[in-house]
């Protein structure tokens, strides 16, 4: 893979004290421990680029990652969260939506998806959510290295089942592995299409 030169920005608490920047960002979100981090780290190959921790709902703010001086990659707070009082959880959740809601520049957000559990509510709810609100988004199959690839793929089709219930077609899906590094070329590949396109667009309106 190709090497990136990334930065870390900083974290924020809120859509109205991130970065002021015209920059397109893509946002990463999951249920906590679905591999956020490891799969930032896929990315841009670089190790402990983001931070990888092994408790649940670590991440609390808004993680920014400048890549090339281009784009940023954005590390939201897992749903799902762990340990966390009524109060914690509504502000957390106040956080993640004003931000894939009122952010001009994201110009894409990831779902993380782990196939290897059962579909969860909570992914169904940001995938409508983000439908209704007409956010593009894309699925990302994480942690693909943990079962066969038999069972990855009933993992997925399932997944992909429960969503064809409410949609009429999938969104652009993507399977990776932090561990083996599989996948992160192709997702990588998608989103300098992206960036492609946002350049053009910002040029043509110049």
């Amino acid at each position: 893979m190709q090497y990136y030169n990334v930065t870390f920005s900083g974290s924020f608490t809120g859509e109205a004290t991130c970065p002021k920047t015209d920059l397109p960002e893509f946002a990463f979100i999951g249920r906590s421990n679905v591999g956020k981090s490891s799969l930032i780290n896929l990315l841009t190959n670089r190790k402990g680029v983001a931070k990888v921790s092994g408790t649940p709902g670590k991440t609390k703010l808004l993680n920014f990652f400048l890549v090339d001086d281009k784009w940023f990659l954005v590390d939201l707070p897992g749903y799902g969260y762990a340990k966390l009082s009524k109060g914690e959880l509504k502000s957390l959740k106040k956080m993640i939506y004003d931000y894939l809601d009122f952010r001009k520049n994201l110009v894409c957000t990831f779902i993380l998806i782990d196939p290897n559990v059962s579909p969860k509510t909570g992914d169904l709810a940001m995938m409508k959510w983000l439908g209704e609100k007409q956010i593009p988004f894309a699925i990302v199959y994480t942690k693909a290295d943990k079962s066969g690839s038999k069972k990855l793929q009933e993992g997925i089709t399932a997944f992909r089942n429960v969503v064809l219930k409410q949609w009429n077609h999938m969104p652009p899906e993507f399977t990776t592995s932090a561990k083996k590094k599989d996948g992160g070329i192709e997702l990588m590949k998608y989103m300098k299409s992206i960036h492609r396109t946002f350049e053009s667009i910002n040029n043509k309106d110049e």
